[in-house]
């Protein structure tokens, strides 16, 4: 995703025939809502929403789920009034209701939807993934905290936490060995960390961590990712000017 003479554009290639609806702000109309029609309410530039993107485009239900991009900056008010009165993205329509919360979205839409499962029948694998997705928010608080002190020191501790946790299973390269939403709850973030982390600090996050630093060659081989993933140029613009 990057900026061209200020048109908001996407890595996607040519194998993907998928076109990307632009923003919605306050000048927009409203979709025709609870018609049936499964929209996802994202926004292009939010980790949280990028995991439920993730998982739509790795189950293959671009056809089934529409992408409704909102312009958090300015913000259509139909959208807190009609949709979603949280007035934050992600948000699941389907089924004449609205469902919140990107990691709640990561499991209702694998377990409700075609596609490949992003969560193994091996119940050691399945209850390590609970214990890592209920991790998460504590790893980004940290993280982002860290901004404020000494991010290579602090931050540093939760980077070591990914790569001991990418030591428990040793049949793939991901967090249960194959990729799975725990990966997808963290990938959006961690990506955006290396390039900041590089961008501000000149610090390596995969330095003496070569678990890590497999697990993200891995992801970025991941279309589902790699091709909805932000520029590195606006994702340091960001932090920068909502973080420091």
């Amino acid at each position: 995703m990057f900026m061209n003479n200020g048109v908001l554009k996407f890595n996607i290639d040519s194998t993907v025939k998928e076109i990307l609806p632009p923003l919605l702000d306050s000048t927009s109309e409203p979709p025709s809502l609870f018609d049936g029609t499964i929209r996802l309410y994202t926004y292009y530039q939010c980790p949280f929403a990028h995991r439920v993107w993730i998982v739509r485009n790795y189950k293959g239900l671009q056809d089934e789920i529409k992408l409704v991009p909102i312009d958090l900056q300015n913000r259509p008010a139909w959208y807190k009034e009609k949709v979603y009165p949280e007035n934050k993205v992600p948000a699941l329509e389907h089924n004449g209701k609205i469902i919140g919360e990107s990691l709640n979205l990561v499991k209702y839409i694998d377990a409700n939807f075609k596609g490949p499962a992003l969560l193994p029948d091996n119940p050691a694998k399945q209850k390590y993934a609970e214990e890592l997705l209920a991790y998460s928010d504590k790893f980004l608080k940290n993280v982002f905290t860290s901004f404020k002190g000494d991010p290579v020191k602090q931050a540093g501790a939760e980077f070591d936490y990914l790569e001991t946790a990418l030591h428990r299973f040793d049949d793939g390269p991901f967090f249960l060995g194959q990729f799975s939403q725990v990966d997808v709850a963290y990938a959006p973030f961690v990506g955006r960390f290396q390039i900041f982390f590089q961008a501000q600090w000149k610090n390596d996050i995969t330095s003496g961590r070569p678990k890590l630093a497999a697990w993200i060659e891995e992801i970025n081989k991941i279309d589902a990712y790699k091709l909805t993933k932000g520029d590195p140029e606006i994702v340091v613009d960001y932090f920068r000017k909502r973080f420091m």
